[in-house]
């Protein structure tokens, strides 16, 4: 069985280097190459538009352009910023998203534009969201300015009060001040990093008990830290949520197949080989998760 990573960066033409590295972000040949070492059969693409995240901007049309191309390769999300069409948290952007939507996009996502989680337009969005049953992936930031994504405070009461208000919407969470939080010891200081030691369950175990559409996402460094830091939590959380985790690189650049997280799906087969998880589980956080989502 090959897997589903649900959550991907590629452009169609190489572009500019990154500002902090001399790095680009991955073409399809180069994504598809690193797919074929983990045993990735398909991955969704996450269109970066918002400019606090992207030297390099994307647009939708750009990746449903590659997700057209390379279908037995590529799913695709459209990507749409709060403020887009009219900057205004009454913008009908159903009207966006009904049109991505009869396009094959499967979903919204990555969300990174530097509002508040709770900001009108980011709930405008969010209810149209919920309307056009379009899931989101989201990024969190601890603050305005210096950071990209949605911002929250320590704690997340803004992402509770978000999967509160809109329970038919099915929210995938990603990024360091969201896995951060799968422990209890997480402090106002680190929560914005990548914690280590022992996990005592903390806000994502708690909101995922409680808010039936709260996934996640379990890509790069953050994801992957939160899994493997203390195996045996680990294992026992992906037991437990096995119907709502997705296996996710975020493949970014071809140096990301030298990171920690790129082995990731190396750590789950030999969970699953060594009896850690169950088969069950396995097959639904690799591929069955994914599929019912972008199949």
């Amino acid at each position: 069985m090959q897997k589903i990573d649900m959550h991907n960066h590629v452009v169609k033409h190489k572009g500019i280097l990154r500002l902090d590295a001399q790095t680009t972000f991955v073409t399809p040949d180069e994504l598809f190459a690193m797919h074929d070492q983990i045993n990735v059969g398909k991955g969704l693409l996450l269109p970066m538009v918002n400019v606090e995240c992207s030297y390099q901007m994307q647009s939708n049309d750009e990746a449903m352009e590659l997700a057209e191309t390379y279908p037995d390769r590529l799913a695709w999300f459209c990507n749409i910023d709060p403020r887009a069409a009219r900057n205004s948290s009454d913008t009908d952007m159903s009207h966006l998203l009904q049109y991505y939507k009869s396009h094959g996009a499967k979903g919204v996502g990555e969300v990174c534009a530097n509002l508040y989680f709770d900001d009108p337009m980011v709930l405008n969005l969010f209810k149209h969201c919920e309307r056009c049953d379009m899931p989101v992936t989201f990024h969190i930031a601890p603050q305005i300015g210096g950071y990209y994504g949605l911002v929250d405070d320590y704690g997340l009461p803004r992402l509770e009060k978000i999967l509160a208000m809109f329970p038919k919407l099915r929210f995938f969470g990603h990024s360091q001040c969201f896995w951060s939080h799968i422990s209890a010891e997480v402090g106002e200081k680190d929560w914005m990093g990548y914690p280590t030691g022992k996990v005592i369950p903390g806000r994502v175990v708690a909101l995922m008990r409680k808010y039936p559409n709260l996934h996640g996402d379990m890509s790069a460094g953050s994801g992957f830290n939160a899994i493997t830091r203390d195996p045996d939590f680990g294992y026992a959380f992906l037991e437990e949520f096995q119907d709502r985790l997705f296996f996710a690189t975020d493949i970014c650049a071809p140096e990301n197949s030298k990171d920690k997280f790129f082995g990731f799906s190396f750590w789950l087969d030999e969970a699953v080989a060594q009896g850690k998880i169950s088969r069950q589980a396995y097959e639904k956080i690799c591929y069955h998760n994914a599929a019912a989502v972008i199949e």
